[in-house]
């Protein structure tokens, strides 16, 4: 049954101590079986390393955001009995969904091998996420992988563009 009317999207607020709609979102997506406090504590523990290395803290997560935010992406359509890989162009908010998912998964992938100076008293999820997204603000790292992986999968279907809805 399809459905009817429009879904409303909800308005988020900005998040306490800097008030960005972004860092926000992160903390959401950082948050695992409801437990916000923590969440909060490794995302602003996050922002604080960031500022710690000379960097703007909210500046860095924009311009990392924008770096790992993919322009095209692959839907699959079946056509007569055959399912093709049809590349779209992504709207705004879910681009902006993908990147701060990808963040997370990617800073989330990291080992533990990778951190031997880890203080005793910060969870090691503050040094992953602020590695991840320094990285990403520069133009590296695994979520921006992830954007040129799928951006070569819309280049690689171009040629089933025409089958768009």
């Amino acid at each position: 049954m399809p459905r009817t009317g429009k879904v409303e999207t909800r308005n988020i607020m900005g998040d306490p101590i800097y008030n960005n709609i972004n860092v926000a979102k992160l903390i959401n997506k950082i948050m695992l079986s409801g437990k916000k406090s923590i969440a909060q504590k490794i995302v602003y523990g996050t922002l604080d390393n960031i500022k710690a290395k000379g960097q703007d803290p909210v500046q860095t997560l924009e311009s990392a955001l924008e770096n790992i935010s993919p322009k095209m992406e692959v839907r699959p359509r079946r056509v007569g009995g055959a399912s093709y890989m049809v590349p779209m162009e992504v709207r705004g908010p879910r681009r902006q969904s993908l990147a701060i998912s990808w963040l997370v998964m990617a800073a989330r992938d990291r080992t533990a091998k990778e951190f031997t100076d880890k203080p005793k008293n910060k969870p090691l999820m503050i040094e992953k996420l602020t590695i991840e997204i320094i990285e990403a603000a520069s133009g590296a790292g695994k979520a921006v992988a992830k954007r040129e992986e799928m951006n070569r999968a819309a280049e690689a279907n171009k040629a089933f563009a025409h089958f768009r809805w």
